[in-house]
């Protein structure tokens, strides 16, 4: 990519499409092409194939989808099936169709096997059952990466897909019905602090193991791929390590300032065991993450403290 590239970004609202967004901007591209959802349904083949005759971006970062945590899995698996999978198919097939020079498909961790060996390596893709809380939502990210390899081969198009690991940071979904754990758990102790309720209860046992990754980092990684790899394999971004959700309670606790109890509720489900992902072959090709969970979490709350009227209907 040169500055003046033309760059679609798909989901320039969300937590990661605006990252990237801001990623850009700093490093002085400066023609970004964005849509919001209500100018682009992305689920809509016509309007996007409208939308690629009419714009003709050079590049592509599909960071766009339907996204949410165990409640809204469990509550909308057809929703996250259909709306993931109509996006991913209509934005790879007009890049092809309009010869888009590259494309970097955004997939998620939960692509892998409940009990995938930890930690997970790129390769273990397809070699066990999933995670039931979130299959629906896990198939549509593998139909979209298994596309980028399938136009590749029969297309020659230069389609690359990454794998993040749990994300979080600046523009995250706060919804405590919808939001994933950590950006739930920073409103849950925020709320309780400003409430001064007596406790907060925590669903599950706090004994599954996650990793975070900061949003900025991810941003950082996404262009370190774009202009650095090109090619069919997948790769995993993460930090390299993980962190029980017993900790995370902890630490989000003290960064907050809440004096109260927690509750763990054990007939809540807990998800995945462990979900821990090997990130030696993006660490290879040079690139780690910088952001530590501590430092995350703070720069997170107080982003949150500042847009919480915005952020938290």
């Amino acid at each position: 990519m040169n500055k003046s590239s033309r760059i679609y970004i798909a989901g320039h609202r969300g937590l990661v499409g605006s990252a990237i967004c801001r990623r850009l901007k700093l490093e002085g591209f400066g023609n970004l092409v964005v849509r919001t959802s209500k100018e682009l349904d992305l689920r809509r083949q016509s309007e996007i194939q409208a939308f690629f005759e009419k714009e003709r971006p050079e590049y592509v970062f599909l960071s766009a989808a339907k996204v949410g945590g165990i409640l809204a899995n469990n509550s909308y698996p057809a929703d996250f099936i259909y709306d993931n999978i109509m996006i991913e198919a209509n934005i790879i097939h007009a890049s092809y169709r309009y010869s888009v020079k590259k494309l970097l498909f955004l997939g998620s961790s939960c692509i892998y096997p409940k009990h995938a060996p930890q930690p997970i390596k790129e390769e273990y893709l397809l070699t066990g059952e999933l995670e039931p809380t979130n299959e629906p939502y896990a198939i549509a990210k593998i139909v979209g990466l298994k596309m980028c390899q399938a136009y590749n081969r029969q297309y020659g198009t230069n389609f690359i897909s990454a794998m993040p690991t749990n994300i979080y940071g600046p523009y995250d979904n706060f919804d405590l019905n919808t939001s994933h754990v950590l950006p739930a758990l920073i409103r849950k102790f925020h709320e309780a602090k400003v409430e001064n309720k007596p406790e907060v209860e925590i669903w599950g046992t706090g004994t599954p193991r996650r990793e975070f990754l900061y949003v900025e980092d991810l941003a950082d990684a996404c262009l370190f791929l774009m202009e650095k790899y090109d090619g069919s394999e997948i790769f995993n971004i993460g930090v390299g390590e993980d962190i029980s959700i017993k900790d995370v309670v902890i630490l989000i606790k003290e960064i907050v300032g809440y004096k109260g109890d927690i509750r763990y509720d054990n007939s809540k489900p807990d998800g995945t065991p462990r979900k821990l992902l090997d990130v030696s072959k993006l660490t290879s090709l040079g690139w780690i993450a910088r952001t530590n969970i501590r430092d995350g979490i703070l720069k997170t709350y107080e982003w949150y403290m500042h847009a919480s009227d915005k952020v938290a209907k």
